[in-house]
C-alpha cells in the first residue's frame, strides 16, 4: 500500500452579512469535509454539523476505493436521516414551514490498487478545486439552476455570479427524497494541493483569484485563511469555509 504524507489547514468566517455561520468542516486525515448549510440560525448549522458527524465516524484506515466509496453512502444515508428527524421534530412543535438542509463536498484518501487517489464526492454546489503544478481546475460540477443553465447554453458562465438564482441547489441533504451524489475518482499526481469551498468562497471569488492565492501561499493552512479573508475583504456576502490540502509525498 501507498503511503502518503499530508499537511492541510482550514479556515471559516461568518463573514459580513450573515447573523450565523452555518458552514462546517472536517479536516481528519483521510477524509475532509465542508458542508454550507440552509434553513437559518439553528437550522443549517446543525445540518451541516450533523454530516461533520457522521464523516468524522470514518476510520484512519486507509479503504479502497468501493469500500470507501460505501462509506460516504453510509455517512449520507445516517445524515439525511439525522436532518430529516430534526426538521421533523420542529415541524410537529408548530413550525410547518421548518426547514433544514446542507450541501457538502467530500475528499477521502484511498487506496486504489496499489496506488493511493482521492476520491471527491459531491451534493450541492460546495465545491472541490484541484491544483496541479501551476494549473487550477474545477472537480464537482454544482448541483444548481445556474449550473443547469450553462449546460443547457441558456447562460454565460462570465454572467453566473450576478443570475438571481444563483444560491438555488437542486441536489442538497435535508430534502423529502434522498438524491444521489456524485464521485470522482482524482490520481494523487493530478492533485498536489486540493481545494474544498463553501460558495461563500467562490461565489465572491473568480477561479482566477482562487488559483493567485493557492499558488502564492505555500502552507495550506495560511492558503485557507487568505481564501476566506480575500471573500471577506470582496463583500462577505455569504459564510465562506475553505479547507487546503497538500500531497508533500508518497512513496510504495
Amino acid at each position: 500500500m501507498t503511503r502518503v504524507e499530508l499537511r492541510y489547514g482550514a479556515a471559516t468566517d461568518v463573514g459580513l452579512v450573515r447573523a450565523a455561520n452555518e458552514d462546517a468542516y472536517l479536516a481528519q486525515p483521510p477524509v475532509f469535509v465542508v458542508a454550507d448549510g440552509m434553513g437559518g440560525h439553528d437550522g443549517g448549522d446543525v445540518a451541516s454539523g450533523i454530516v461533520v458527524e457522521e464523516f468524522a465516524r470514518i476510520g484512519d484506515d486507509r479503504l479502497d476505493t468501493v469500500a470507501a466509496a460505501r462509506c460516504v453512502i453510509d455517512a449520507l444515508v445516517a445524515s439525511q436521516k439525522r436532518i430529516g428527524e430534526f426538521s421533523a421534530e420542529h415541524r410537529a412543535q408548530g413550525s410547518p414551514q421548518w426547514y433544514s438542509g446542507t450541501t457538502v463536498v467530500v475528499a477521502l484518501l484511498v487506496a486504489e490498487g496499489a496506488d493511493a487517489a482521492w476520491l471527491v464526492v459531491n451534493l450541492g454546489d460546495s465545491r472541490a478545486y484541484r491544483l496541479s503544478g501551476e494549473e487550477l481546475s474545477q472537480v464537482t460540477v454544482d448541483h444548481s439552476v445556474v449550473q443547469e443553465l450553462i449546460d443547457a447554453g441558456e447562460l454565460d458562465p462570465e454572467d453566473a455570479p450576478l443570475h438571481p438564482d444563483r444560491h438555488v441547489v437542486t441536489r442538497a441533504l435535508g430534502g423529502p427524497e434522498e438524491v444521489a451524489p456524485d464521485f470522482f475518482l482524482v490520481p494523487l499526481g493530478g492533485a498536489e494541493r486540493l481545494l474544498l469551498c463553501s460558495d461563500g468562497v467562490n461565489g465572491m471569488l473568480d477561479d482566477e483569484r482562487i488559483g493567485v492565492i493557492l499558488r502564492e501561499a505555500p502552507d495550506p493552512g495560511v492558503a485557507a485563511d487568505r481564501l476566506v479573508a480575500a471573500a471577506i475583504e470582496v463583500g462577505g456576502r455569504d459564510n465562506a469555509t475553505a479547507v487546503v490540502v497538500d500531497v508533500v509525498g508518497w512513496a510504495p
